[in-house]
């Protein structure tokens, strides 16, 4: 039933504009769909917060889940079959005290999308993402947690991750995370990333992040690094223009690859539907670094209760 309702949000990307009266009465059959995929999802929840229920604990509070599903299609010149699902699912269990949750997906780190194109870097990052893990935090909330699970081919990985925010004035905050991990095959990894916001107006900000991860299986450094500019026009639609970059530490330091890009975001027809169109240009080294010249095109819908 996922899998089926899953293709039928690309129709939605014919739909690029109602009223909000129209919103509430038009295309009912996104309401049907978000319902089957939210109840499933829910479903799978309270399965897993059963398993772990105790008989002499009893809580008020019910298990919830939600779900985040996108697809994508992001062809260049010299490479139009670049198609991009996505999805993640987080489970909150309330009877092991909202400090576990059960995370699958098909990326093992929880970066911000608009840091990089999405999938447009497929070469560079490693395929093969999906994971299944438990995430423990001693209290909700807390910056410190730790993962157990299956990731990367199908390798039992441990991982530990703190992450914290500062402001450092009315208009500049930073945001800093640091982990290490442990894999059965790739071995040991850590990654450190920071980011620096500018507010400029109410409406736009400007966003300088850095990433940097140790390869323990390759014995190198991988690097990002972008500027963004956010525009907000309205409650419904966003942009975001960037420049990135990066590459390797080995065997020297040095670019692999460049990126503009310009990111249309819009929610549309539901407040749990959205699409992108994001035109770009990439510059590769296994292409001699010569222009390739793409437009990529999501649609993402959001399931079950945060």
């Amino acid at each position: 039933m996922i899998k089926k309702n899953i293709y039928v949000l690309f129709l939605a990307l014919i739909c690029c504009r109602v009223s909000a009266q129209e919103q509430a009465l038009d295309y009912p059959w996104l309401d049907t769909m978000h319902q089957n995929i939210a109840s499933s999802v829910n479903d799978s929840v309270l399965w897993f917060d059963n398993f772990f229920a105790l008989e002499d604990f009893d809580t008020n509070e019910k298990a919830n889940g939600e779900a985040r599903i996108r697809l994508g299609w992001e062809p260049r010149s010299r490479d139009f079959s670049e198609v991009s699902p996505r999805f993640k699912l987080r489970v909150k269990l309330p009877n092991l005290k909202n400090r576990v949750d059960v995370v699958l997906s098909d990326y093992d780190d929880e970066s911000p999308d608009d840091n990089l194109l999405s999938d447009g870097n497929d070469n560079i990052r490693e395929r093969h993402r999906v994971s299944l893990a438990l995430r423990w935090q001693r209290t909700p909330g807390s910056g410190l947690s730790h993962r157990i699970g299956i990731g990367r081919r199908l390798q039992p990985f441990a991982k530990s991750s703190y992450r914290n925010a500062f402001s450092l004035s009315d208009k500049i905050s930073l945001r800093w995370e640091t982990s290490a991990y442990l894999y059965s095959r790739d071995g040991l990894g850590a990654d450190f990333s920071w980011q620096l916001g500018y507010k400029a107006t109410t409406k736009s900000m400007f966003r300088f992040n850095n990433h940097y991860y140790f390869r323990d299986r390759t014995n190198d450094w991988r690097w990002l690094h972008s500027l963004q500019k956010l525009t907000q026009f309205s409650e419904h639609n966003a942009l975001i223009t960037g420049f990135y970059i990066e590459g390797f530490s080995r065997p020297n330091y040095r670019v692999e690859e460049y990126l503009v890009s310009m990111r249309w975001r819009k929610n549309t027809l539901r407040s749990w539907l959205f699409y992108e169109v994001e035109p770009f240009v990439l510059w590769r080294r296994d292409e001699h670094f010569s222009a390739s010249y793409g437009l990529a095109l999501r649609v993402e819908g959001f399931f079950g209760q945060s």
